[in-house]
């Protein structure tokens, strides 16, 4: 595929192809054979003969159903071009040959009416987020338009005003497959995997830049923004779980950077750990980024399955290339997995652009509106599908030219301050040959819809512990009897409620621990759990500790500890035994630890990033759970 016409001549002839940019100066041509699979591990990264093949997969949102996760089935097909020809062209050169037409939109809006979606909003924040069931949501809408130009034409289009508008982007890229095109510039990637090394990216914290552009001044004002950066140790975390889940350790973050673009500026860290996972299976244990689904992860796809009325075809899911790797090598293929989110789709004659907003505690109805409305204008603008001058500005496109604050002395200060509050845990490389204090002992980490215990088992094989995970729905009873120490996970919900069977069977385990006196640790939702059974008062926080950092007094000794809690147990001021139990609690009677015969349990989340002193803390409750052994 050599010659200046070469595209046109390829998208006119009806067989499947893509077009990625991922550097300002090429253009990857990949033309292939179209294979719908059903599961991600049925891509077929291998011929008959077991030679390894390039892939490129538009992984559906749908796919969470493997995870055990709901959502609304649309059916969408997990589409797989098996490439047989990749070749690398000048940038310009395939600009040039691009058609530049004006593709007409007919009928254009949204599915969902403003005062219809700021209901949704107002809900999402009443009866989920006040009720427990996480700290963030993105709920999305769609906006569609009729298009009568050919399908063909009108992807290249949009594919080439992408080219020349929206330089920077992640991935700028057109993917044609018979009833189908996708075209969009991501900014942002999910996962990716090479020769062994998984790197994660979340973005996070929206500094939108003043009239006249970002200086020192206003930078700085934003980064010693105590909400700001909570919002970016919250999306940390969130993805740390996935890491933890694929790497053999964890994963180290890096950072934190910032994030230029063309009105906005956000703050990010890199996460890094080691893998030997077949990426297919990386790609499995990340699905998808809490920046387009929310937290916890499992119990996002159920609010929006409640909340969101039609399925989200592509919208929040990836875009993965697999590229073999030489024989030899950590894993069979390199893995790059964009998100797939400002993006056009095109089928049957009907764009499609769905995005989404965030919703927080104290987000505003209206405004959530509104920024959806900018999201979508934004891409329409960047595709040329309406006047670019007409468009509102999107906040999320590249920056025109990089501005180098973060080298400023003080800017540059102020990032790394940042780090001072998180757990040295997570930021320096662990030692792989050091033997930890609990060497020879078993724990077993019960799962309750919060993969946050991915992290605690990290941070117990740290430790010594030979470290099982189990969901709450499917423990071993021979399993669990047999375990050393039992570390009830935490989990989203009112722990009051009656009538859930998650949160029945925690009650359960809880339970049947405590009365055998064989040693448990609860944590967050299952320490809420162990202090209702001790007799203690549960009840709603004023306000949600959600990504909060605390410095408590833990039966004498302070530490610093991330929280992610709706509900407290309470006790009368200054009690500090109930039953038998001893309690840790403020002023207030808010409960922060309890530690008995056999049992320790902790309200806190000892694995977050927040929990600067969670290791030590954890070892501590693990001894005291231990001590009557």
């Amino acid at each position: 595929m050599t010659s200046p016409t070469s595209v046109i001549d390829l998208a006119s002839s009806g067989v499947p192809f893509a077009l990625i940019s991922r550097t300002p100066d090429t253009v990857e041509v990949l033309t292939g054979d179209v294979v719908d699979v059903a599961l991600l591990a049925d891509i077929p990264l291998f011929d008959s003969s077991g030679t390894p093949r390039e892939v490129l997969a538009l992984v559906p949102y749908r796919q969470v159903i493997e995870r055990g996760f709901t959502c609304h089935d649309d059916e969408a097909p997990l589409r797989c071009l098996v490439v047989t020809g990749h070749e690398t062209l000048p940038r310009d050169e395939v600009i040039a040959q691009l058609p530049d037409a004006v593709i007409t939109l007919n009928d254009p809006g949204f599915d969902i009416a403003d005062d219809d979606y700021a209901a949704t909003v107002r809900t999402v924040i009443a009866d989920e987020i006040g009720r427990g069931e996480g700290a963030n949501f993105v709920i999305r809408r769609d906006f569609v338009a009729g298009v009568d130009a050919d399908p063909a034409t009108a992807g290249l289009t949009w594919f080439r005003a992408l080219l020349e508008h929206e330089r920077g982007a992640y991935w700028t890229f057109l993917v044609s497959t018979p009833g189908h095109l996708a075209v969009g510039a991501s900014p942002e990637a999910h996962v990716s995997a090479q020769d062994g090394v998984v790197t994660m990216n979340p973005i996070s914290g929206t500094f939108r830049h003043p009239a006249g552009g970002a200086t020192v001044e206003s930078l700085t004002e934003f980064l010693s923004s105590t909400k700001e950066t909570e919002e970016l140790f919250m999306v940390v975390d969130e993805e740390l779980k996935m890491m933890s889940a694929v790497c053999s350790d964890g994963g180290r973050i890096t950072g934190p950077h910032l994030k230029e673009m063309s009105r906005l500026t956000h703050t990010e860290y890199m996460l890094r750990g080691h893998s030997t996972l077949d990426p297919r299976e990386i790609l499995r244990e990340t699905m998808f980024a809490p920046t387009v689904t929310g937290s916890p992860m499992q119990n996002a796809c159920a609010v929006i399955a409640r909340h969101e009325t039609e399925p989200r075809g592509y919208y929040s899911g990836v875009a993965a290339l697999f590229t073999p790797r030489e024989v030899g090598a950590a894993s069979s293929h390199d893995l790059d997995a964009p998100i797939l989110i400002r993006t056009a789709y095109l089928a049957h004659g009907t764009l499609r652009v769905s995005v989404g907003a965030t919703l927080v505690r104290h987000s505003d109805p209206y405004g959530e509106v509104s920024e959806t409305h900018g999201k979508a204008a934004g891409v329409l603008g960047a595709i040329g599908a309406v006047e670019r001058d007409s468009a509102p500005v999107d906040e999320d496109a590249p920056a025109v030219q990089a501005v180098p604050l973060a080298e400023d002395p003080e800017v540059a200060a102020l990032l790394a301050s940042r780090n001072h509050r998180l757990a040295p845990f997570w930021l320096n490389p662990q030692d792989p040959h050091r033997t930890g204090p609990f060497r020879g002992r078993t724990a077993m980490v019960v799962d309750a819809e919060d993969r946050f215990t991915t992290m605690l088992a990290h941070q117990l094989r740290h430790l010594g512990f030979d470290v099982t995970i189990a969901p709450w729905n499917a423990v071993d009873s021979d399993a669990l009897a047999a375990t050393d120490l039992v570390v009830a996970g935490p989990g989203p919900g009112d722990p009051r409620e009656l009538t859930s069977e998650r949160i029945a069977r925690m009650r359960e385990i809880v339970g049947d621990r405590l009365a055998q006196r064989r040693p448990l640790l609860a944590v967050c939702l299952s320490h809420q759990i162990l202090a209702d059974q001790l007799g203690l008062e549960l009840g709603p926080l004023e306000a949600p500790h959600q990504g909060l950092q605390k410095t408590v007094d833990i039966f004498g000794e302070p530490a610093s500890i991330g929280f992610y809690n709706t509900f407290t147990a309470r006790v009368a001021p200054g009690t500090t035994s109930v039953g038998g139990a001893e309690v840790a609690a403020d002023a207030s009677g808010a409960v922060f630890a309890l530690r008995g015969p056999a049992f320790a349990s902790i309200q806190g989340h000892l694995e977050s990033i927040l929990s600067r002193d969670g290791v030590t803390t954890l070892e501590r409750l693990a001894r005291d759970a231990l001590a009557a052994v």
